[in-house]
């Protein structure tokens, strides 16, 4: 018998679910409190009991509602105002070349892509001949997970802000992209004139995840750059990376592309924990004081 086979009532009596007294504990049961992995689940003969199979079809259920659910632009805006991270008027809005999510799913190219109306809006507001103007410049996509942006985005964004606003980082306007994928970002970045753009975007839905979001940094972004030129930090959620510790590896990662003006490959993730101190004396913002 597994956990699984056990609901509680409103009054907190344990209910045992019919049937379960025909299910086979497996004996690793102990080290699911480990996981949030599919394991160790027990059998009825020789199946899934049914609770464990009824709790996947639910999870597959939540991860495709994930890959479809539209992102809603301007619920996400009022979001990041309510955090405090630009006044939702200033927050830009474009689309990539995917012209809905079927096509966005068939031809991953068109959303690493801007379209023409999107391009041509920047181009508008930031001018033909961008210059480096910017330190950085946050991106945040709906990717494959719309559920992963609107749950972690905005708070995610917060605490990163409370962690570079003393430093005096010049920062981009926020922009939105739907039907992106992570290499957008890069067009978008090198349309703005930032130094180091992040993306924040909606990772593929696992069975047990579906709102991880990811993030992607890259230095001199600019169209036609591969995934070497990325540095990738997974699954940041309250269950999976939290955002303060998240958001620590970005910052160490931000400073330390501005100072040996590099990303990707050859920039390498050497926080230890939340609890280690960043080294500011690497901090190109604030020099070697």
């Amino acid at each position: 018998m597994t956990m699984d086979d056990h609901d509680m009532s409103p009054q907190g009596a344990k209910n045992v679910s019919p049937g379960a007294e025909n299910v086979t504990a497996n004996p690793w049961e102990a080290l699911r409190r480990f996981t949030a992995a599919r394991i160790a689940l027990g059998r009825s003969g020789v199946s899934l009991p049914t609770a464990p199979q009824l709790a996947f079809q639910l999870a597959h259920a939540q991860a495709r509602d994930a890959v479809h659910l539209p992102l809603d632009v301007a619920a996400l805006k009022d979001q990041l105002q309510e955090q405090g991270i630009c006044p939702a008027q200033e927050v830009l809005d474009v689309q990539s070349a995917a012209a809905d999510r079927l096509v966005y799913l068939q031809r991953p190219d068109f959303g690493r892509r801007l379209s023409e109306k999107s391009r041509q809006q920047l181009l508008d507001r930031f001018g033909t001949a961008p210059q480096r103007r910017f330190d950085v410049g946050f991106v945040i996509a709906d990717g494959l997970s719309a559920l992963a942006i609107v749950r972690n985005a905005a708070p995610f964004l917060a605490e990163v802000m409370r962690r570079i606003a003393p430093e005096g980082w010049s920062m981009a306007p926020p922009v939105i992209v739907q039907q992106g994928r992570v290499a957008v970002a890069d067009e978008i970045g090198e349309l703005m004139g930032v130094k180091l753009v992040v993306i924040l975007i909606g990772e593929r839905p696992g069975l047990s995840s579906p709102d991880s979001m990811g993030l992607y940094l890259t230095w001199m972004p600019s169209r036609g750059l591969t995934d070497a030129s990325r540095n990738c930090i997974s699954n940041v959620r309250p269950e999976g990376l939290p955002y303060p510790e998240a958001a620590y590896k970005l910052h160490y990662l931000m400073a330390q592309a501005h100072q040996r003006a590099l990303s990707g490959v050859a920039l390498k993730d050497e926080t230890a924990s939340e609890g280690e101190e960043l080294d500011v004396r690497r901090n190109f913002l604030l020099g070697d004081a």
